[in-house]
């Protein structure tokens, strides 16, 4: 007897999911260039960055553009087209300046025409090589296709820019600073 061989389910993210989306994102974000930027004291880094992503799940969940398997084990949090980003506010002043000016130059790069950005993409590490990321972001990439948009993400973790290339990436600007940045555009859309 046969069985259909289907992938994992994916599913909208809920506000019920907050809590297994933020800490997949801060297991998976530990050794991340951008991240530790950010927030680079290791003694305060799983509370600021669970600040973070709680911040960008919270802009986000209502749109329907977070992308999960396993409700939060891997996650795909997309920004749609015309829509900006700020930084939490409830920082401390070092904390928030490293945040503005790593969010002011990544949009100083970004196209001026709309498209979908792809602003996080995360699995937890229990759950690494499973390939549910891929499956999270091509949600997202579907969509962009089917709106006629680019679909655009930015890169901090150089062995990232590889992984993106072969998932039909292509790096369309970089910058130096805060810290080196690749952006990049998928290339099917």
């Amino acid at each position: 007897m046969l069985h259909a061989v289907t992938g994992p389910e994916i599913t909208v993210a809920t506000p019920e999911d907050r809590g297994s989306v933020v800490t997949s994102l801060v297991a998976a974000f530990t050794k991340d260039p951008v991240l530790r930027h950010l927030f680079p004291d290791e003694a305060t880094y799983a509370r600021y960055a669970a600040v973070f992503f709680g911040h960008l799940f919270d802009k986000r969940v209502h749109k329907e553009t977070i992308w999960t398997i396993g409700h939060g084990a891997s996650v795909a949090i997309w920004e749609p087209p015309a829509s900006g980003s700020a930084p939490p506010d409830d920082d401390p002043a070092d904390v928030l300046h490293r945040v503005r000016a790593y969010d002011e130059a990544v949009h100083a790069a970004l196209p001026s025409a709309p498209f979908w950005y792809l602003g996080v993409l995360g699995t937890h590490p229990d759950h690494a090589g499973r390939r549910w990321g891929h499956a999270v972001m091509r949600v997202g990439l579907d969509r962009a296709a089917a709106d006629g948009l680019p679909a655009i993400l930015e890169t901090s973790n150089p062995d990232n820019v590889e992984v993106y290339r072969r998932a039909g990436w292509e790096v369309v600007h970089a910058f130096a600073e805060p810290l080196p940045t690749w952006v990049m555009r998928n290339r099917r859309t």
